[in-house]
C-alpha cells in the first residue's frame, strides 16, 4: 500500500481533506461546505458546530478508505470564538471579514498605543484582527466577556475537540495581534490592556507539535495558518518567489527570515516555522466578489467556467471598465473597513463579459497594490516569479491576467491545494519522514508584453480611486455636520 498523508484545510467557506502520496501526488479529496452568515450589517460569522462537523466528516470519509500516517492542519486565520469552562461556545465564530469592531479599531489605530502594538505583533490595527474583536466584546458584551473561559480561534476549537488540549500553533497565534512576533509568546502588555489573562488563551506551541486524538488515536499534527502554508506548499519560500493566493479572500506573501514591519503599517507579518516568516498583505475581496457578481448582480445560472469563456473575448483593460472591488471594506494596503467598491467608466457598449473581466482584473489590481509595497522597486520585481494557489488557479484566464497585471511570470505548482500540501510538508518535518519533491513540468504563464502599458495605466487609475472617493466621503460627512 502506498503511504499516504492528509492535509486538512479549514477554509472560510469549506473544509477540505486532501490525501497525498510522499511525492505530493493527490490521491483523494473530500470537502464539506458551510455558510457565512451576516445577521447584522458588518457582521460575518459561522456556526462553530457546522465547522466542527465538517472537519469530522472529512476525517471520517478519508479514514474509510485510507490509513493515513498523520493528519496535519491548515486553517483560515483571524477568527474568534468565546467558550465557557465546558468548552461550549458562548458566541458564533467571528470571521476575518467581520467589521463590527471598526470603531474600536479606528480609535486604537490613530493612537501611539496602536503603532506600538503593530510594531510588536506585525498585525495592523484593523477590525479583521482578533485583538479589535476582543475590544468590541469588552465594550459591547461585557457579560459574555466576563464569563469567558477561553478566547480561541475556530482551529483551536476543533483541535480541543480532537485532542482535549487548548493549544495554538505560533503561526496562527501570529495573526491574532496578541503575540510578540520576536518572542513567539503572548504579549503581556497587550493582554493587560485588554483585561484578559494568558491562561484565558491557548498554549502557544510549534507548528511541528503532534499528538494523538483522544477518541480515534489518529496522529494529529497541529500545522499552521493557511497563508503561510500556501507559501510553503507552492514552493514560494525562496527569496526569488512571491506567493499569491485567491480564495474567498486573497493575499500576496514574500518570505523573510526575521520579523518585519512597515513604517506606515501597510503590511502584516506572520510566523511559519522556526526562523521562517512572511511579510504580506491580505485583501478581503477575493473570489467572494466574483460570487457576488454572479449571484446578486448578473443573477445568471451560467457556470463560472462559462463566464470566464465570455470574459476571455474581451481585451485587456475591459474597454475602459474599471472595478475597485472593496465590497467588504479592505485590508492591505489601505486598511479601511468602511471602504466601498466602485465601478467606473461604464458605457452603453459594456456587456456581461466586460463586467466579469473587470471583476477579475479588479481583484488582481488590489493584489498588485500590495506587491508594490512589498517590492517597491521595479528592479526587485524583475527577478521574481509568482507562485499561485487557491481555487482561482484552475482558470487559465485569471492566471494570465495575474501575469499581465504584475508583468511577472506565474508558475502553477503541481497541486493547487497549496495549503493542504504545505500542512503535509509540516507533518513530514514534525515526524522526520523523508519525501520526494513532486515530479513533472510546471505550467508557466508568461506576461504578455503587449498588455504591459494597458495595465500600467489601469493600475495608476486604480490607485487613485479610493483616495478620491474617501475624500468625497469625508466632505459629505463634513457637509452634513455643518447643517446639523
Amino acid at each position: 500500500m502506498i503511504p499516504n498523508y492528509v492535509g486538512i484545510d479549514i477554509g472560510t467557506t469549506a473544509t477540505k481533506a486532501v490525501v497525498f502520496s510522499p511525492e505530493g501526488q493527490q490521491l483523494f479529496q473530500v470537502s464539506r461546505e458551510y455558510e457565512m452568515h451576516h445577521p447584522h450589517p458588518n457582521w460575518s460569522i459561522q456556526k462553530p458546530a457546522e465547522l466542527l462537523q465538517a472537519v469530522l466528516d472529512c476525517i471520517h470519509d478519508v479514514s474509510q478508505q485510507f490509513q493515513p500516517a498523520f493528519f496535519s492542519f491548515s486553517s483560515a486565520m483571524h477568527s474568534l470564538i468565546l467558550v465557557d469552562e465546558a468548552g461550549q461556545p458562548l458566541t458564533d465564530c467571528i470571521l476575518w471579514a467581520d467589521n463590527r469592531a471598526n470603531a474600536q479599531a479606528e480609535c486604537l489605530r490613530q493612537s501611539p498605543r496602536g503603532l506600538a502594538i503593530y510594531q510588536k505583533t506585525g498585525i495592523p490595527i484593523h477590525s479583521f484582527s482578533p485583538l479589535t474583536k476582543l475590544l468590541w466584546f469588552k465594550e459591547k458584551e461585557q457579560a459574555i466577556f466576563k464569563r469567558t473561559y477561553k478566547f480561541i480561534s475556530a482551529k483551536e476549537y476543533i483541535w480541543h475537540h480532537l485532542t482535549g488540549r487548548y493549544q495554538v500553533d505560533s503561526s496562527m497565534a501570529s495573526g491574532t495581534g496578541l503575540m510578540n512576533l520576536s518572542t513567539l509568546q503572548w504579549e503581556s502588555e497587550i493582554l493587560d490592556y485588554l483585561g484578559i489573562r494568558a491562561d484565558q488563551l491557548s498554549e502557544v506551541v510549534s507548528p511541528l507539535y503532534h499528538t494523538s486524538g483522544i477518541e480515534d488515536q489518529q496522529n494529529y499534527v497541529i500545522g499552521a495558518g493557511d497563508g503561510p502554508l500556501a507559501s510553503l506548499g507552492t514552493g514560494a519560500m525562496a527569496a526569488d518567489k512571491l506567493a499569491l493566493t485567491i480564495g474567498t479572500s486573497g493575499a500576496v506573501r514574500l518570505p523573510v527570515n526575521h520579523p518585519t514591519v512597515d513604517p506606515l503599517m501597510r503590511t502584516q507579518c506572520y510566523h511559519l516555522v522556526e526562523d521562517q516568516y512572511l511579510s504580506l498583505g491580505a485583501i478581503n475581496n477575493g473570489a467572494v466578489v466574483l460570487q457576488w457578481l454572479k449571484e446578486s448582480v448578473l443573477r445568471t445560472n451560467a457556470s463560472f467556467e462559462d463566464l470566464f469563456v465570455q470574459a476571455s473575448s474581451i481585451a485587456a483593460g475591459s474597454e475602459g471598465l474599471l472595478f475597485v472591488p472593496y465590497l467588504l471594506g479592505e485590508r492591505a494596503p489601505i486598511w479601511d473597513a468602511s471602504a466601498k467598491g466602485a465601478i467606473l467608466g461604464i458605457t452603453i457598449n459594456h456587456q456581461q463579459a466586460h463586467f466579469v473581466r473587470a471583476t477579475l482584473e479588479g481583484i488582481v489590481l488590489g493584489l498588485r497594490h500590495i506587491a508594490e509595497v512589498l517590492l517597491p522597486s521595479t528592479a526587485e520585481r524583475n527577478n521574481i516569479e509568482i507562485r499561485v494557489s487557491g481555487g482561482f488557479a484552475k482558470s487559465d484566464l485569471w492566471l494570465q491576467i495575474v501575469a499581465d497585471v504584475f508583468q511577472m511570470p506565474v508558475a502553477l505548482s503541481q497541486t493547487v491545494e497549496g495549503s493542504a500540501w504545505g500542512a503535509v510538508l509540516i507533518g513530514f518535518k514534525a515526524l522526520g519522514i523523508k519525501h520526494k519533491e513532486p515530479d513533472g513540468e510546471e505550467q508557466v504563464f508568461s506576461p504578455n508584453r503587449n498588455n504591459s502599458q494597458v495595465y500600467a495605466e489601469v493600475f495608476e487609475k486604480f490607485k487613485q480611486v479610493y483616495p478620491l472617493l474617501n475624500e468625497l466621503g469625508q466632505k459629505h460627512i463634513h457637509t452634513q455636520n455643518t447643517f446639523i
